[in-house]
């Protein structure tokens, strides 16, 4: 069983950044592919970026270029730095764990790009 905490979000202004945070429990952390996902009001959720367990990333198109997708294994952590954010960005953002085609979610946290 993993948990998984998200943290980070808030409300910034268009152009501002943000850095989301994914704490996991357990020691499979290292095994897992990790994901963030995001779902706007009356929208689908989408995936947002992935890393593999031995880092490779891969993001929307809508992010390339904007958003860095990381881990750390000593922490149990991935991360997400979100920069020249924009209204279209806001979203609840969620942590997901892949391990053995087993997934996991975290609550979310709720990402708000607005002047």
């Amino acid at each position: 069983q993993v948990q998984l905490v998200e943290s980070g979000g808030g409300l910034v202004q268009p152009g501002g950044s943000l850095r989301l945070s994914c704490a996991a429990s357990g020691s499979a952390f290292s095994r897992a592919v990790m994901s963030w996902y995001r779902q706007a009001p009356g929208k689908q959720r989408e995936l947002v970026a992935t890393i593999s367990r031995g880092g490779s990333t891969n993001y929307a198109d809508s992010v390339k270029g904007r958003f860095t997708i990381s881990r750390d294994n000593a922490k149990n952590t991935v991360y997400l730095q979100m920069n020249s954010l924009k209204p279209e960005d806001t979203a609840v953002y969620y942590c997901n764990a892949d391990i053995n085609l087993v997934r996991y979610w975290g609550q979310g946290t709720q990402v708000t790009v607005s002047s």
